[in-house]
Formats: C-alpha cells, sequence, structure tokens
C-alpha cells in the first residue's frame, strides 16, 4: 500500500503573506521543491533542496536570479510539512536569530 502523500502548508497567513512578497523566481524555487515533496516525498528529497537546521527545524534553500532565500518548516501529524518562517539570505551562514524565530513559532505547530 502506497504511503499517503506529504503537504505544504504555511503556519498562519502572516508567514504566507511574507513570502508572496518574494521575487517570482524564489517562489518559483518553493514550488519546485514542494512538488518534488508532494511526489517524490519528504524522505527522498534531500540537500541542495532542504537541510536540517536543528531540532526538528529544517530549511527549503530557495535560489534565483534575485538572491538567495530560506523557508523554515518542522513536520507535523498527518504527513505535513509546516512552513514556520521565511526570510531572505544575505549570509554564508543562516543567522542565529532566524533560527531562533523560526524555533519559538515552530512551538506552535503540532
Amino acid at each position: 500500500m502506497a504511503q499517503p502523500s506529504w503537504t505544504v502548508e504555511f503556519l498562519n497567513d502572516e508567514v504566507e503573506a511574507f513570502f508572496d512578497s518574494f521575487p517570482q523566481d524564489i517562489r518559483a524555487s518553493f514550488k519546485r521543491i514542494v512538488t518534488l515533496i508532494e511526489s517524490d516525498g519528504l524522505e527522498r528529497v534531500h540537500e541542495p533542496y532542504v537541510k536540517h537546521l536543528e531540532g526538528r527545524l529544517w530549511e527549503m534553500r530557495l535560489k534565483g536570479k534575485s538572491g538567495i532565500a530560506r523557508a523554515c518548516y518542522v513536520t507535523a501529524l498527518g504527513r505535513r510539512v509546516v512552513v514556520v518562517h521565511v526570510f531572505g539570505k544575505k549570509t554564508q551562514k543562516t543567522p542565529r536569530h532566524e533560527i531562533l524565530k523560526a524555533l519559538r513559532k515552530a512551538r506552535e505547530v503540532q
């Protein structure tokens, strides 16, 4: 029997609205990764698309001509990927304050 597929959702309207403010190419990169997760299953998607950050927090690595962004997510019951925080990336290393912000928001996810 096939595993039920994964779904990807945003934590709330605020996170989704902020994501929607990113340039088209970054949003397209996100859509490609979401399609991979939904079609192949999260367990088959690895770097360079996703990377573990800390604890239960992971990041989708979004890239486009206009720059680089990250969508931090956690997994939840019902094979859900919940995007809890999105930010534009300007340095090599993911800033600690962005990780802490995402970890705080991740506590809201069951």
